[in-house]
């Protein structure tokens, strides 16, 4: 078929930088993926052509321009190229969580009006052919792995591969009119579209153009010197803004290979094997590799255990500098690449990190201490501040200028302006179109003037320039008292603990905060093992009354380090219980990414925060559970309330 002339402005879509990728660098790898313990790859000629036979493929199905393609599965490289293949099409690609149930599927699906479905494997058609009834637009559904799909009706159901094999051999009609819509392509034309995590209501279809990905990708590419060199392990869910913009938007500017797990239950080992230089990974990630890390400490021998300890105590004082240049003296250095031989090097090779040049964390604010620890052992981690109207990035830390309480300085080419009530507000290239068939919440959102609200209350530090992000503006509040309630602040405190897996803090409007916690099954069981208590269910060990001593010094320890901010030392907590559940995305507490739903906490487990306010010692509750398979249940406990020892702002200044 017709090759388009590449230049500097042709490159106005991502088939465009396939094609100039494919052309400058043709055997490099593009894509990796593991399969059977063996990796697979893609080079970028590879990955141009197959995106081109199933781009044909497509069309001879019946694929139209303005179609919605849904995209259900893990991260794999025929996922990605089929996005591309969409777009070639003049269509969207419309990814979707892969752990997304049925029923949450069926909304988006239908709001979005999706006529074509590529889904992964089996587990992702039954969701679909269990909600195809709902869904009037739906006309055909393609599968990737055809294990348990050979007696399904097949009148609706095509292989990946067979689409491919159409598309190889299709005829000339065909061929132009694919080479038709994919020159018809420009920087207006819609890239993608990804829903939002639906936090607060049903989640809105985020439409995002060419210039938002491209531009986007091509200055924060430049900001941290992404280059084709590069290497990136692809484990985020696919409808994730991040995910498209680190695997899809920076990989096709930047021509960098694209790595896949095999599976979520090898993902520690394909790190390891990978050694990305490109890391990305939300605070949730690195909470949970930290609690591993202790957990392995705890179970090491005596004198391993001194050693970690004695050499990360070095590292906490001295690693960040050294990781930025700073002036540090030479028996600190010294001391330092000792620890890097006997401690900091192994743990950065176990974690897969040996490699990483650039390293970020977002999505929610990660504890001061999580962060610190990494920055520590030598590891580039960063912050930025972005969402998916943002097409990720409002902010970012330079090189130099990284710490744990902010999120960096506007990235190149953004806008930042703080608004009376204190919420941020930013315009940028990368600013979505619109909320797709939402009008209204459109313009709530985005000025006519193209300033964005990102719901989220900050302020710039006069001295450095940094943004600080507060929480979200809806949840910053009063106490009675009228000093400040934060509660993402304080359970980001919390879960530093490894202990701690989650924390719900709430005290808007009353004399004083109370909190949900859930203990961390992994590390506390792990505690229980070597300490020979027996337990039997999560419940069980939550209620233990060892562990509620531990996670009362746990709120206490963080009570002691609220009350020395003065803004914020309102926000200590008073009493607080374990939640004989972990909260859930299955039970709608939280969203697919993980971020609480704080009102339908709030709503669902009434009678334990007015137990907590009230006095009550203990409280009898009952709560309906989803089960994995789907089936709905009931669980009942007497669940203990603790009291915390609360520290007085002016003593602690004193000190």
């Amino acid at each position: 078929m017709a090759q388009p002339k590449l230049g500097t402005n042709d490159m106005v879509s991502l088939p465009a930088l396939l094609r100039k990728n494919a052309s400058s660098f043709g055997s490099s790898a593009a894509f990796r993926e593991k399969e059977f313990g063996i990796w697979q790859t893609w080079s970028w000629t590879k990955a141009l052509e197959e995106a081109e036979y199933f781009a044909l493929g497509l069309i001879e199905l019946g694929i139209k321009p303005g179609d919605f393609v849904a995209i259900l599965g893990r991260n794999r490289p025929d996922l990605y190229i089929a996005m591309i293949s969409i777009q070639m099409t003049g269509a969207t690609p419309v990814p979707q969580y892969q752990d997304s149930v049925a029923d949450e599927m069926e909304y988006v699906l239908a709001h979005c009006g999706a006529k074509f479905v590529i889904a992964g494997d089996q587990e992702q058609v039954d969701k679909i052919l269990e909600i195809q009834s709902k869904l009037p637009d739906f006309k055909q559904m393609i599968y990737l792995d055809g294990r348990g799909l050979r007696k399904y009706d097949h009148s609706k159901l095509h292989s990946f591969a067979s689409i491919m094999e159409n598309g190889k051999n299709s005829g000339s009609s065909t061929r132009t009119t694919l080479s038709e819509r994919e020159g018809a392509l420009d920087y207006d034309s819609t890239c993608v579209m990804l829903y939002t995590s639906g936090t607060t209501g049903k989640p809105k279809g985020v439409v995002l153009s060419n210039a938002n990905i491209i531009e986007t990708a091509k200055t924060t590419c430049q900001f941290d010197d992404l280059k084709q060199s590069d290497e990136i392990l692809a484990y985020l869910p696919m409808a994730w803004i991040g995910d498209f913009i680190f695997s899809v938007g920076q990989a096709m500017w930047s021509g960098f290979c694209v790595n896949c797990p095999e599976s979520a239950d090898t993902l520690s080992n394909d790190l390891r094997e990978i050694g990305p230089t490109y890391y990305f990974a939300p605070p949730r990630v690195f909470e949970m590799q930290l609690t591993n890390v202790m957990i392995r400490m705890e179970d090491s021998g005596r004198f391993k255990k001194w050693l970690f300890d004695y050499f990360m105590d070095h590292a906490r004082h001295v690693g960040a500098d050294i990781l930025d240049g700073k002036s540090v003296g030479v028996a600190s250095r010294i001391k330092y690449f000792l620890g890097e031989l006997m401690v900091y090097g192994p743990l950065k090779n176990t974690l897969g990190f040996s490699k990483v040049r650039v390293g970020y964390t977002a999505g929610e604010a990660i504890g001061p201490e999580i962060f610190e620890f990494y920055r520590s052992l030598g590891i580039n981690l960063k912050q930025l501040y972005g969402q998916t109207e943002a097409s990720v990035y409002i902010t970012q830390q330079p090189d130099g200028e990284v710490r744990g309480d902010t999120v960096g300085v506007p990235t190149p080419g953004v806008e930042v302006r703080i608004g009376d009530n204190g919420e941020v507000y930013y315009k940028s290239p990368g600013t979505f179109v619109e909320y797709y068939k939402n009008p209204e919440s459109t313009a709530d959102t985005k000025d006519p003037e193209g300033w964005v609200a990102t719901g989220d209350a900050g302020f710039f530090e006069e001295d450095t320039g940094h943004l600080r992000i507060i929480d979200r503006a809806k949840d910053v509040a009063k106490m009675s008292d009228g000093s400040m309630f934060a509660p993402k602040y304080v359970e980001n405190k919390l879960k530093f603990y490894p202990n701690i897996l989650e924390a719900v803090v709430f005290g808007a409007g009353k004399e004083r905060c109370v909190a949900f916690v859930n203990i961390d099954l992994s590390a506390v069981g792990n505690w229980a093992e070597r300490n020979n208590i027996a337990y039997s269910s999560y419940q069980e060990l939550a209620g233990h009354p060892k562990v509620l001593e531990t996670i009362q010094s746990h709120v206490e320890e963080v009570n002691a380090s609220i009350a020395k901010d003065k803004m914020l030392a309102g926000c200590q907590i008073h009493r607080f219980l374990v939640l004989h559940k972990e909260l859930d995305a299955d039970d709608g507490e939280l969203t697919r990414t993980r971020k609480v739903r704080r009102k339908i906490i709030a709503d669902k487990f009434e009678d334990l925060i007015n137990a907590l306010y009230d006095g009550s010692t203990s409280i009898y509750t009952e709560t309906e559970v989803t089960y994995e398979d789907g089936r709905k249940g009931q669980i009942s406990a007497t669940l203990q309330i603790k009291d915390a020892t609360t520290n007085n702002v002016a003593a602690i200044a004193a000190q």
